[in-house]
């Protein structure tokens, strides 16, 4: 069938990211090496409890001045922290041409409260969707089968009506196993080329 909903994973879908551009202006404010401080703040274990919402932004951004000795304040912190990302802009096409189709899209990430902040500020597309399930505001990240059902409850659908874009193979074998038509993200043209295969052949 003709997907009904098209559910975008963020990072390295719609937007690039680089945690070394952020431990680099961290670095420059504590006792802590580039290289120390991205191993606190790049799929860390650290990371992992902010983004399943175990902690709060004000314990993350304490806990890294303890473990790094950063010295700025916690506005100069959530500033080097969020901005990270740069567009990708014929994924964010995509995106507009599905919504030009009349196609519901909704974001599936794994992420935390100061990247959102960051992207939602910086990022007019990000505003546009019908639904966000973010992993830090439901206490579970993927791959974890609870926040796929998540996103059904979101989207209002289930199995092959759910077309699901992710760069990361174990997310996208988990929405598989759900029955939603599946795309592994490794570039822009091969994910428009299986959308398209699946009957969502837009316009850019």
């Amino acid at each position: 069938m003709i997907p009904e909903a098209v559910v975008f994973d963020l990072g390295k879908v719609l937007l690039d990211f680089d945690y070394t551009i952020a431990a680099r202006r961290i670095a420059q404010r504590c006792e802590a090496s580039v290289d120390q401080t991205r191993l606190f703040i790049d799929q860390s274990p650290l990371l992992h409890r902010y983004e399943c919402g175990e902690i709060s932004t004000q314990e993350f951004f304490e806990e890294i001045c303890r473990l790094t000795g950063f010295s700025g304040t916690a506005d100069e912190f959530a500033s080097f922290f969020g901005d990270i990302f740069s567009p990708i802009p014929i994924m964010i096409d995509l995106h507009a041409a599905l919504r030009r189709a009349g196609v519901p899209t909704y974001i599936f990430s794994n992420t935390n409260d100061l990247a959102i902040r960051h992207v939602r500020e910086r990022y007019p597309f990000f505003q546009n969707f019908q639904g966000y399930i973010l992993s830090y505001e439901h206490g579970v990240m993927k791959p974890d089968p609870r926040i796929y059902q998540v996103v059904e409850r979101v989207v209002g659908r289930t199995g092959s009506a759910i077309a699901y874009l992710d760069d990361k193979l174990e997310n996208v074998e988990a929405g598989r196993a759900r029955g939603w038509q599946v795309v592994h993200h490794d570039s822009p043209e091969r994910s428009i080329e299986s959308l398209g295969s699946m009957g969502l052949r837009v316009k850019l």
